[in-house]
């Protein structure tokens, strides 16, 4: 495609809202291949609002491509906080569990920076599931089911880190959320009840088991709703900290079990 065709389609991409429309071409471009009937229909799901990610089929995190499908939770880059805190608590063959994985983006980072780790991947929702297996290959375990539910007998009582990105948007907040994200991705990777943190309650009282003495949880939250999350790990007994990374813009509240 000639320079002149490619400003073309980046203008297009800005009048449809995009804020990074040349960027964007550059993407669409090389997805496209040089088919330009693929190119058109890419093209064509991105103006009609489709995430990127969706329509590249991979999205980036933390310096790593990874694969996502439609209604798949999408990386976002503030959970580099949550890779950032985990990496630092753990050496090479430690015992992790990535909790509501989603497409397993904190897995592939942390497996990156550490080296070899005894992983347990989980998620709810089954199409994230299958995503983050294909994403994760055979460097860990990935498991469908709620929260601790499908976790193997073996990792009780003997987890050094439990890496989290579970859902904390309220439940009326999400009508206000970008229409790619309400629209597109799966409203149970979303949605952490009336206050946003439903999720965060329930693993503050369920991860003590799982946990060896000294482990930690480091969980994604967000500024306003941190003070919160401290406070329901601090009620089930761990020594809490909030940690924030101005550069992914990410806050991650650090809860340790006494040793």
């Amino acid at each position: 495609m000639t320079g002149a065709a490619r400003d073309a389609l980046a203008a297009r991409l800005r009048a449809a809202g995009s804020v990074f429309a040349e960027d964007e071409a550059d993407l669409l471009l090389d997805a496209g291949d040089g088919d330009a009937v693929r190119l058109r229909a890419l093209v064509q799901r991105r103006l009609d609002g489709e995430p990127l990610e969706y329509v590249l089929g991979w999205a980036a995190f933390d310096g790593h491509r990874l694969r996502v499908t439609p209604g798949v939770f999408v990386p976002r880059a503030r959970t580099a906080v949550v890779v950032e805190h985990a990496a630092r608590r753990l050496q090479r063959y430690d015992r992790v569990v990535d909790l509501c994985c989603g497409a397993g983006a904190v897995s592939v980072a942390l497996l990156a920076r550490v080296g070899a780790l005894d992983l347990v991947a989980t998620d709810i929702d089954p199409d994230a599931v299958e995503v983050a297996a294909e994403n994760i290959g055979d460097r860990g375990i990935v498991v469908t089911g709620d929260l601790f539910a499908p976790l193997p007998e073996r990792f009780r009582g003997m987890v050094d880190v439990i890496a989290v990105n579970a859902p904390y948007v309220p439940t009326a907040s999400i009508a206000t959320m970008p229409s790619e994200a309400r629209e597109h991705e799966h409203r149970v990777a979303l949605d952490g009840g009336p206050d946003g943190l439903d999720l965060h309650r329930r693993i503050a009282a369920g991860a003590g088991e799982w946990l060896r003495p000294g482990g930690s949880v480091v969980i994604e939250v967000s500024v306003a709703q941190a003070s919160d999350s401290a406070a329901a790990f601090g009620a089930a007994g761990f020594a809490t900290s909030i940690e924030t990374d101005d550069e992914v813009d990410g806050t991650c509240v650090v809860a340790t079990l006494p040793a």
